[in-house]
């Protein structure tokens, strides 16, 4: 079994202090910018226009809450030499302007409109404008004539940037391939997520007991994380006892029973870093079924594990997980998600995604300074209950630096009979 190690990532704290070297926020965002202009050189881009939230925090360090998210109502563009530009909605403009002085004017922080994902229609002009504004920053810096990578946007934006004569293509890609190495102020800010989530976990374990419900465990663990400095909770899975096996990765208000089997997933962001952190526990009591179910769990992640060193290729972890129908599913589309990793930072899902339905025949290289997370998920033979795992690591010459620390050797019985 893998033992776990006492904390080699730094998570020094929530603030910044004078009398002690934390997070270096400006080598952070000269590091992500690089990163981007490195991408658009390799793939031959002019500029990569980017409406994925994520995209855009990366590139141009603003946001403007969880309650824009992903509605395509923001977006930047960045070039190969100019400035970052984002176009922001209404008055949040002039706030980067306010909050990044020193980064953004009103030339390159600026309002723009989409039509609020068609709300607006496109009659009205707004994505013509948004379109001939973009084309005419190309223009303007000598790249209209080459390729405008684009991660994801509405097709009436799609549709306006082809009339303004422009080469759109795949910029996605090129972001994926900027945001997979962490730099050592990202892989601090990820760990100190998952430090958040250590302490959110001490707290479940000890709230876990009988007339509990599964969403009283999500109200507790938001609270939790926004005070301890969160920027947003994204999902809080919490499933517990018949809910456990299929995984349904919604919570209920299911009152949780002695002898249930309850597993959960955190995710949240601090500094716009993600976490995605499963721990499965058994309240009052614990079966021979659900402790060999973790057990399962336990060997299959502990595999995963040891396979994590620069060099070595995701499909050799995908390998050592079972095929689908051996833990009763169709088939790999229809177990996707369960024996998983996943690349973490300021997205949920980056690069390298690892699992049985795409590792196998387009394996990707595992390489120093990457950060995800492995995923296993062990139904037990009672037919109700399963085990859930997750940890998550970053990727050194010596192998795999674990920061989820919440004792997970063995199954954990909350408040035990």
């Amino acid at each position: 079994m893998t033992e776990f190690p006492v904390a080699t990532t730094p998570a020094p704290g929530i603030m910044g202090v004078d009398w002690e070297e934390r997070v270096d926020f400006a080598r952070l965002r000269d590091y992500r910018l690089g990163r981007v202009r490195q991408q658009l050189e390799a793939n031959g881009l002019g500029a990569v226009l980017l409406f994925e939230t994520s995209n855009i925090r990366y590139a141009t360090a603003t946001q403007i809450g969880y309650w824009a998210f992903n509605k395509g109502e923001r977006w930047a563009l960045i070039t190969r030499k100019g400035r970052p530009r984002i176009w922001d909605f209404g008055s949040a403009a002039k706030a980067h302007r306010r909050q990044l002085p020193s980064l953004y004017d009103t030339e390159n922080s600026i309002a723009g409109n989409t039509g609020l994902q068609g709300a607006i229609g496109p009659s009205s002009g707004l994505h013509a404008r948004a379109a001939a504004e973009i084309a005419g920053v190309l223009r303007d810096e000598g790249l209209s004539g080459d390729p405008l990578g684009v991660d994801m946007a509405e097709t009436s934006v799609f549709l306006a940037l082809q009339k303004e004569g422009l080469q759109v293509t795949d910029g996605q890609q090129a972001m994926m391939l900027a945001r997979e190495i962490k730099s050592p102020d990202e892989i601090v800010l990820l760990s100190q997520a998952s430090a958040m989530v250590d302490g959110v976990y001490q707290e479940i374990y000890e709230a876990l007991k009988p007339g509990i419900r599964e969403s009283d465990i999500v109200a507790l663990a938001n609270a939790r994380l926004f005070q301890m400095g969160s920027e947003f909770v994204e999902a809080i899975n919490s499933i517990a006892g018949e809910r456990c096996s299929p995984h349904p990765h919604v919570f209920s208000d299911r009152l949780i029973r002695p002898g249930d089997q309850a597993y959960f997933d955190i995710i949240h962001a601090y500094n716009g870093y993600r976490t995605c952190y499963y721990r499965t526990f058994v309240v009052g009591r614990a079966t021979t079924a659900q402790r060999d179910a973790f057990k399962q769990s336990r060997e299959w992640m502990d595999a995963a594990i040891e396979l994590v060193r620069p060099g070595n290729t995701t499909d050799m972890i995908a390998k050592i997980w079972p095929r689908a129908e051996d833990f009763g599913f169709l088939d790999e589309m229809d177990a996707f998600g369960l024996q998983f990793g996943h690349g973490v930072g300021v997205g949920l899902h980056e690069r390298p995604i690892i699992s049985r339905l795409n590792s196998l025949d387009d394996p990707i290289e595992i390489k120093e300074g990457m950060y995800f997370a492995l995923e296993t998920y062990a139904p037990a033979t009672d037919g109700r209950s399963a085990a859930r795992i997750e940890e998550m690591m970053v990727v050194t010459a010596d192998g795999p630096q674990i920061t989820t620390l919440f004792p997970c050797e063995e199954l954990m019985v909350a408040n035990e009979y």
